[in-house]
């Protein structure tokens, strides 16, 4: 927890309440569902809970926003997300059905009620929202194909709609490829948190 205050001094008693469970409640779901590597479990905070709040420093969610978290996995980068910003609405989504039982039940122990997950490839999903986050889900490219019908186009923050990835290797280039013109903004995570482990992680924001 002293990682997440070193970075977010201001929380909430509630926050860090929440945020203080994951660590264990992660490592007893790990046990029974495979969600994060076993090796790095006992990393959940330094490279899964601080690393999903990097967008948090690139991007303040107003309240009533609504944001998908596509292939989430486990639950990351939603549920840290949702911890933080409590006025926002955060759909999970992944196609795998154990990950979706855990992001749920992780959700309900420690009082997230802004956080739903459900079991649901992207491309079968039908709602739209302000924004979509991943973390090391998919090639820029498949990630503007499988979001052009889940962002709708009523801005409301501070940036227009779009995507939210954290990724990390050769991402300049990676964008450059995809065939689809898109804007795009990259945020090197060194430049926000100083541990040695964001090195060559990055927050993109893509504007379709």
């Amino acid at each position: 927890m002293e990682l997440i205050l070193k970075y977010f001094p201001d929380l909430t008693e509630t926050q860090i309440e929440q945020f203080a469970q994951l660590g264990d409640l992660y490592k007893e779901w790990n046990d029974k569902i495979n969600v994060i590597s076993r090796k790095d479990i006992e990393n959940i905070y330094l490279h899964h809970v601080l690393h999903s709040l990097a967008i948090a420093k690139v991007m303040k969610f107003k309240k009533g926003s609504k944001v998908l978290d596509l292939g989430c996995g486990g639950g990351f980068p939603g549920i840290p997300m949702a911890i933080l910003f409590p006025d926002v609405q955060f759909t999970l989504i992944d196609g795998t059905r154990k990950k979706i039982l855990v992001v749920n039940e992780v959700a309900q122990a420690i009082g997230l009620n802004n956080a739903k997950g459900i079991h649901v490839r992207a491309e079968e999903h039908k709602m739209k929202y302000d924004f979509v986050i991943t973390r090391a889900v998919a090639l820029v490219e498949k990630l503007v194909n499988w979001t052009h019908n889940l962002i709708h186009e009523n801005h409301k923050n501070s940036f227009p709609n779009g995507i939210i990835a954290l990724k990390g290797g050769m991402v300049k280039e990676e964008i450059a490829q995809t065939t689809n013109k898109v804007y795009s903004e990259v945020y090197p995570i060194k430049d926000i948190f100083e541990e040695e482990y964001y090195s060559e992680k990055f927050v993109i924001y893509i504007q379709h």
